[in-house]
């Protein structure tokens, strides 16, 4: 057995395992909140995945016109009540064209959840690939690797997304463009985070056994490393897809995001600015939604901070025996 695997199994040198993650779902299961988020994420992404089931169910689709379901004469306000709601049309009709909104609902979610999602595993794998190197590499490796994450942070990421996304010709797919230019501007953040946790890990004893024992220095980041920033890192990424959505639905908002006739919450939000007083569910509907997906993804992800940083749970556990005390 070498070195560097006695030098973990030491006492006091805790090494991920099985039971750090026995340790992280019983804190995890500790937090209410985290847990009522993790269902509602879990119900959404269920809801995502099985839309074209949902939509068939009512007999829908997101793209086909009604226009006997809206009035004219009005300017294209959906006859009947809540929006035209029925039973072949759940939540109504979309104002002007009548489109099931439900079905427009489902779907885009599909490509908001998809894309924040896409461009979260961009980010996380450029910065952590990026990261490590600088941490790893020569002292001119890392000053050019830290000097351009410096410049990605600085660069403000809704003007370079809106420069990029006119630029490029409307046959390339627009939640692929999307996801892909949201995470090749926003990585830098998580890079200079994995950068600083490398060079902390670097000085550990474990980590120098590895090298003592004749480890190369990229099967050490590959062992010994990237289990040890494991944590930072997915609790970043946890915290990267509500912004991610966010960000999307404001591009779609402006117009440079997804092309009608895809369906995406932001650009139903573009359509409804205007129907915010004839058709109010038509604004509402796409609204909620993307409020309580940010608002879950955001203590769900809350939740894996504090489950997975230790520090976190001893202040927990002292604060409360503190409480403890003073109320004996």
């Amino acid at each position: 057995m070498s070195e560097a695997v006695l030098a973990v199994e030491a006492p006091g040198v805790s090494a991920p395992g099985a039971s750090g993650a026995r340790q992280f779902w019983r804190r995890l299961r500790t937090q209410r909140a985290a847990l009522v988020a993790a269902v509602v994420v879990a119900l959404l992404v269920l809801v995502a995945l099985a839309a074209p089931l949902l939509t068939a169910i009512e007999g829908q689709d997101p793209t086909t016109y009604h226009p006997s379901l809206v009035d004219s004469a009005r300017g294209g306000v959906p006859i009947g009540s809540f929006g035209g709601a029925s039973a072949e049309h759940w939540l109504g009709v979309e104002p002007q064209t009548g489109r099931d909104l439900f079905a427009r609902l489902v779907y885009g979610a599909r490509v908001s959840l998809g894309v924040a999602l896409a461009a979260t595993v961009v980010q996380v794998a450029i910065g952590v690939v990026l990261g490590v190197a600088a941490a790893l590499g020569s002292r001119w490796v890392d000053q050019v690797l830290s000097r351009l994450t410096d410049v990605i942070v600085a660069m403000p990421l809704m003007i370079m997304a809106l420069a990029l996304l006119a630029i490029v010709p409307s046959s390339f797919p627009r939640p692929v463009l999307v996801a892909l230019v949201i995470g090749l501007i926003a990585w830098g953040n998580i890079a200079k985070i994995v950068r600083a946790q490398t060079l902390t890990l670097k000085g550990l004893d474990y980590v120098a056994a590895a090298r003592l024992s004749g480890w190369g220095t990229w099967r050490i980041a590959r062992r010994e490393l990237l289990p040890g920033i494991a944590a930072p890192v997915i609790t970043y990424a946890a915290l990267l897809v509500p912004a991610n959505i966010t960000v999307e639905a404001a591009l779609s908002f402006l117009g440079v995001g997804v092309k009608p006739p895809t369906p995406s919450w932001g650009q139903m939000l573009t359509a409804a600015d205007v129907w915010y007083q004839a058709a109010p569910q038509y604004l509402l509907l796409p609204a909620g939604a993307l409020f309580v997906t940010v608002l879950a993804l955001t203590v769900l992800g809350d939740g894996v901070r504090t489950a997975l940083d230790p520090r976190a749970a001893s202040r927990l556990r002292i604060g409360t025996g503190r409480r403890r005390e003073a109320k004996a």
